[in-house]
């Protein structure tokens, strides 16, 4: 099975509740951090990393002696990655999203495939389990094509086990391509203004691909019942409540795994892995 770990704003506590689930995962399991723009699950799990490779992503060279100047190319790309200004054939390397559309239609062969540099795929050992983590290129805008990628490598780690993903927060395109794969998600918030606001875009956004959620309320003692309230309505099952600790805080800002570290959690994480096994077999997930 396959478990998204997401929310719909940064800061609500996602990466502690990943980290902590796959401290407690008690099966094989490849931890797979998602948020390639800021990965961070690395800092609480230390994995060992055995492979760093390179991540690249193919884009179109022009040969102009070749080009005709038809435009076939240029009214295809839907991003405006290639385009001809006058006699002049432009090609923007930054803005392809590989699709490779352009080099089919392109009648007289003018272009050919090259390519650009996306990020690192990171790869090796948590302990027990699989591990494997993507880092955007600095300077690179587009995370989604790194993803794809790494979400390749999905049909053969859920051969040797569960997969469980650290999502990037939000609601475009990189958390939909995060979560596209999951039997189940997760949401992570907290009860706050802005993060009631964004829980309710998150629930909007991942709805309409029918998968399982559940809520897990962080700070769960602190701002007001908007978010009970909104998961009673539209029966989303709350999975677990964090308190607001000054501990728990502490014990994030030293990088540490509040499951295993502060007294009192680890059941609350215990109940919350059974639950998400449970909605992914879609059984009765209520608390």
């Amino acid at each position: 099975m396959i478990y998204a770990v997401a929310s719909g704003k940064g800061g609500t506590g996602k990466t502690t509740v990943s980290s902590s689930l796959a401290a407690l995962w008690d099966a094989p399991a490849a931890l797979v951090d998602l948020d390639v723009e800021e990965p961070n699950l690395h800092l609480f799990l230390n994995p060992d990393l055995t492979s760093v490779e390179k991540a690249w992503i193919e884009v179109p060279e022009a040969d102009e002696d070749k080009c005709t100047r038809c435009r076939a190319c240029a009214d295809l790309c839907q991003f405006k990655a290639i385009t001809v200004m006058a006699d002049t054939l432009l090609v923007f390397p930054e803005m392809c999203h590989g699709c490779g559309g352009c080099l089919a239609v392109c009648p007289e062969g003018a272009l050919f495939p090259g390519r650009r540099e996306l990020g690192e795929i990171c790869k090796g050992t948590a302990g027990r389990h699989r591990f494997i983590m993507g880092r955007l290129r600095v300077g690179e805008a587009m995370s989604p094509p790194l993803m794809r990628q790494i979400r390749e490598l999905f049909p053969a780690l859920a051969k040797d086990g569960d997969i469980l993903i650290d999502a990037p927060p939000g609601v475009s395109c990189p958390a939909i391509n995060a979560v596209a794969d999951a039997d189940c998600i997760v949401l992570v918030t907290e009860p706050t203004p802005f993060g009631f606001h964004d829980f309710k875009l998150a629930w909007e956004a991942f709805t309409p691909l029918g998968k399982p959620m559940g809520a897990v309320i962080n700070r769960a003692d602190l701002g007001n019942s908007q978010v009970t309230d909104f998961c009673r309505d539209n029966n989303i099952p709350v999975w677990a409540e964090i308190p607001y600790s000054r501990d728990i805080a502490q014990a994030y800002s030293r990088g540490e795994i509040i499951a295993t570290r502060l007294k009192g959690l680890e059941p609350v994480f215990t109940a919350l892995r059974d639950r998400m096994r449970a909605a992914a077999r879609k059984e009765v997930t209520h608390a």
